[in-house]
């Protein structure tokens, strides 16, 4: 799965504008988050990556609820359910951060996703990936525990990321 490297032109972006963004316009000085974030965004630029996660037959899930189910079929104290609650986080905060118009159509009446509550889910999703304090986790779990504290923050920062970007785009496109 493709995912640029820290030199890579798209990946200084990104990271550039959600630090300016975070703390020129949030006031949130705390680069261990915006560094998370402008990873997360640079990961999400393949489409692979926003569905990495397969079940047992090695399906897509495409939908939070099969992406639980999953989770909560795995041991509690495995790594593997520990990344797939932090992709949950991951998937939620994105779509209600830098995507919010799509969340009707994620969440229609057709889906199992209907009776999700991204923010909810995003939040407990994070908060049990945070729990793992170990190594090599040590570093990345408060990172964890501040996203699902501050989630609806968090998206609110990435909607004004993708605004920027926007406006980045259209100032080279003129």
């Amino acid at each position: 799965m493709w995912s640029p490297n820290a030199d890579h032109p798209l990946r200084k972006l990104f990271a550039g504008l959600t630090e300016q963004t975070f703390i020129g316009t949030l006031g949130v000085a705390d680069p261990p988050l915006t560094d998370y974030l402008s990873q997360m965004l640079s990961r999400f630029i393949h489409i692979d990556a926003i569905f990495r996660l397969r079940n047992s037959t090695g399906e897509r899930l495409e939908e939070v609820a099969e992406m639980m189910i999953e989770a909560e079929a795995m041991p509690p104290e495995g790594r593997t359910r520990r990344e797939v609650h932090r992709h949950i986080g991951d998937f939620t905060l994105f779509w209600t951060g830098v995507y919010p118009e799509r969340l009707n159509r994620l969440r229609s009446a057709l889906c199992k996703d209907h009776f999700v509550d991204y923010c909810a889910q995003g939040k407990r999703s994070y908060y049990i990936a945070s729990t793992f304090e170990e190594d090599p986790y040590r570093e990345e779990a408060p990172v964890l525990r501040r996203l699902s504290e501050e989630f609806e923050l968090c998206a609110y920062g990435l909607n004004q990321v993708r605004r920027e970007w926007e406006k980045h785009r259209q100032s080279h496109e003129s």
